[in-house]
């Protein structure tokens, strides 16, 4: 996997829109089961991934450092080898001072290929760090979308089961609506009080029968009373009834 899908992947991944997402699934908390799994597998092999960058990285940054610290120990290296040159050739040792001059000559060569290859490896080194970084940052914003993922996912599945429980007593209440027990309650005490207006009625009746026949007992009281005086006016024992 080259460096630059690597880059690409991770910053698609920490780019990915959580909600947009969400809007087009059919059921969002299987989705977001299925993004967290995805997620985590993701950032696994980023890491991965990004830990080989890393590796080769310092690679490069330990080869470099061999080839600057190579040129600086090739560059004492010539320098001693020319001040030995003059020495001898000083001391009239000329062929001598020749032979230091030619290890002076190799030492900077090796000095200046050295110098060469740390050269061309400081801009990759460069590159190879900003990708890094880049990597880094990437991976950072997959584990927060990770965490942002698992906290959606248990907010949805505590609304999900808050509203189950809300339909089930709504139809819980819809169901004593339709099964409404009040109204056989209502025909219940329509019969006692009609069981209570007939009593009432009894209770009347009774009293205009018993009203009746003190009604007839007075009548016969007078008629007793008519017959007795007229009995005492035939007999001449009337008195005056003032």
């Amino acid at each position: 996997m080259s460096k630059q899908s690597i880059l690409g992947r991770v910053t698609q991944l920490a780019k990915a829109n959580i909600n947009s997402l969400l809007d087009q699934a059919e059921d969002p908390q299987k989705m977001l089961d299925q993004l967290i799994r995805d997620y985590t597998n993701n950032i696994s092999e980023a890491e991965q991934a990004v830990a080989t960058t890393i590796g080769n990285l310092r690679m490069l940054e330990a080869d470099y450092k061999e080839d600057v610290d190579a040129a600086a120990e090739w560059g004492g290296k010539a320098l001693a080898a020319s001040k030995k040159a003059d020495e001898l050739r000083g001391s009239g040792s000329a062929a001598d001072a020749d032979k230091f001059d030619n290890l002076a000559k190799v030492a900077l060569g090796r000095q200046m290929q050295s110098e060469k290859e740390a050269k061309t490896a400081a801009p990759t080194i460069a590159a190879q760090t900003e990708v890094v970084d880049k990597l880094k940052s990437g991976l950072d914003s997959m584990k927060t979308k990770l965490t942002e993922l698992t906290a959606k996912r248990d907010e949805l599945v505590s609304r999900a089961k808050t509203a189950q429980a809300q339909n089930t007593m709504m139809d819980a209440v819809k169901n004593i609506d339709v099964m409404d027990p009040t109204s056989d309650i209502t025909r219940f005490e329509e019969k006692v009080r009609r069981e209570e207006a007939m009593a009432l009625g009894k209770q009347e009746l009774a009293a205009s029968s018993l009203d009746a026949q003190f009604e007839s007992l007075d009548d016969l009281g007078k008629t007793s009373e008519i017959e007795a005086r007229l009995a005492a006016l035939k007999s001449g024992s009337l008195s005056k009834p003032y």
